[in-house]
């Protein structure tokens, strides 16, 4: 089995996906009262809130974004054909990663930094691994967004993880974009496009 480095061990947890709250308490949300959905986007964007996953993503150019859905309505609606898509600020859309893509990233990222040079003349040190393609798995597993369908009067919440490799400010002018979403009787949705502007500005604010 591959292992990997992670450069920086993130603070130790009980990896508990967080509490679930109505889309409409956080700062990046779209609501669509017509249709009944209110859907919001939280960057896990900082050390301190990715401290609940067993590996640092972030120092491996990957952002953890929690999707929050409340159906606000009497009427389920369906995820079962949805597309969420990370939208740059370029306009590129970014479909979300796997265990599998995650795994190649930080292969990748751990080849290019395998090795710490050293002075003349000492030989550059090898950097040893220290984690497993299993504890990504298992991070999926408990955290990763699995709800297919949104009962009514209910919120399901869950991440998904966004390659953002080559962006120097990935969530600045950047969105959430979803779409194909369907109601109860297989009619499509409006399409959703969540700013992370939103949230930059409340984190913003919340620092002043």
């Amino acid at each position: 089995m591959l292992l990997l480095w992670f450069a920086l061990p993130v603070t130790a947890s009980d990896h508990t996906p967080p509490p679930v709250q109505p889309a409409t308490s956080f700062p990046a949300v779209e609501v669509h009262p017509a249709e009944h959905v209110a859907i919001a986007a939280e960057p896990y964007d900082t050390r301190e809130k990715e401290s609940i996953f067993r590996v640092d993503y972030l120092s491996h150019d990957v952002m953890p974004i929690r999707l929050i859905v409340t159906n606000q309505g009497d009427r389920p609606i369906s995820l079962v054909d949805a597309r969420i898509l990370f939208e740059t600020a370029d306009g590129d859309r970014i479909r979300a990663a796997e265990p599998d893509d995650v795994e190649r990233m930080m292969t990748r990222k751990e080849r290019e930094g395998a090795r710490i040079p050293l002075p003349a003349p000492l030989p550059p040190l090898h950097v040893k691994p220290k984690g497993s393609i299993k504890e990504i798995e298992d991070d999926f597993n408990t955290f990763e967004y699995s709800a297919l369908a949104v009962e009514p009067h209910t919120t399901r919440a869950g991440f998904l993880f966004y390659d953002v490799s080559g962006l120097k400010d990935p969530l600045a002018g950047a969105k959430l974009y979803l779409h194909d979403l369907r109601d109860a009787d297989g009619k499509q949705l409006f399409y959703f496009e969540i700013p992370f502007n939103k949230y930059l500005q409340s984190k913003s604010s919340q620092m002043n």
